[in-house]
């Protein structure tokens, strides 16, 4: 057997795994921390910046791929936020949050076509013209897209939530 296909079953493991662990934190209630939400946004932006500052400037088309795929994971991220219910203890204003199956689902097909696509174009990127690095890169922004819109819009809900229950 070769090596490269003893890891197949590997790569689709792994995201069926992620998912099923997604499915099931997002299924309960779960305290929201606004003052901590703008970590894991800091954290995927930094990586970004470091991993596209290392490289040289993308070619035209890719760039406009990147800007797609930025745009799309902003969108997909703000609609996902949207579709998280927050809730907040008026007399402690600790906020909870709860991902909706709707929101759950767009997550794991988003995930499941995006292991689905990296794995054609990888194995495609001469036929494509582009390198893999610069189908990761793709794919890079649109997580950071997905995660920080997602991350702003429901802090903007939980800061709209907190300001009326303070006024109340």
């Amino acid at each position: 057997m070769e090596p490269q296909n003893s890891a197949v079953p590997w790569t689709y493991l792994v995201p069926l795994i992620a998912i099923a662990i997604m499915v099931l934190r997002g299924s309960r209630a779960r305290r929201l921390r606004i003052e901590r939400m703008w970590i894991m946004p800091t954290l995927i932006l930094t990586a970004v910046i470091l991993s596209l500052s290392a490289q040289a400037a993308p070619r035209l088309p890719v760039l406009a791929a990147e800007m797609f795929a930025l745009g799309m994971g902003v969108g997909m991220g703000w609609w996902r936020g949207r579709t998280v219910a927050i809730t907040i203890d008026p007399a402690t204003h600790a906020f909870t949050s709860k991902a909706s199956p709707l929101g759950m689902a767009l997550i794991a097909g988003v995930f499941l076509l995006r292991f689905s696509f990296r794995d054609y174009a990888m194995s495609h990127a001469s036929e494509l013209h582009v390198t893999p690095v610069e189908i990761t890169d793709v794919f890079l922004l649109f997580a950071a897209g997905l995660v920080c819109a997602q991350r702003l819009e429901m802090w903007i809900r939980a800061r709209r939530l907190l300001t009326a229950t303070e006024a109340s």
